[in-house]
């Protein structure tokens, strides 16, 4: 259901009207370990580290890539074909360790850990 709220400068403001199980309980946010700088020194750096790494495994996966398709497809290979493979191949690559990265760093630091479950007494959930 909605519900029409006060006007205020000549606009209208509506709000929703939930039921009140709806809403949860505010609680306190701990504390992550990458709010510590030192910590997050550390796993920013080795982020950076793995990400240096990875775009020389990118670059390898676009030459071999392009080595390929030369030796498939001999003088048919263009430049439009060469340019889209270089890029799709070497984007999804350092998307996917960019991703995986981002993984590892939360999971490394115990920034995975310092979340609080809402769901954790649910007897649905937890049998």
């Amino acid at each position: 259901m909605i519900r029409r709220g006060r006007e205020t400068n000549g606009g209208r403001h509506y709000r929703l009207a939930l039921p009140a199980a709806w809403f949860m309980e505010a609680r306190m946010v701990k504390p992550s370990p990458l709010d510590n700088r030192d910590t997050s020194k550390v796993a920013w750096a080795r982020y950076r580290r793995l990400m240096r790494g990875m775009s020389i495994v990118s670059l390898l996966a676009v030459v071999g890539a392009l080595s390929w398709l030369r030796f498939t497809m001999g003088e048919a290979l263009t430049i439009h074909m060469m340019i889209a493979t270089a890029a799709g191949v070497g984007l999804s690559v350092m998307l996917g360790a960019a991703l995986m990265g981002l993984v590892f760093l939360s999971s490394g630091s115990g920034h995975d850990e310092s979340i609080d479950d809402p769901f954790k007494d649910d007897p649905d959930l937890n049998p």
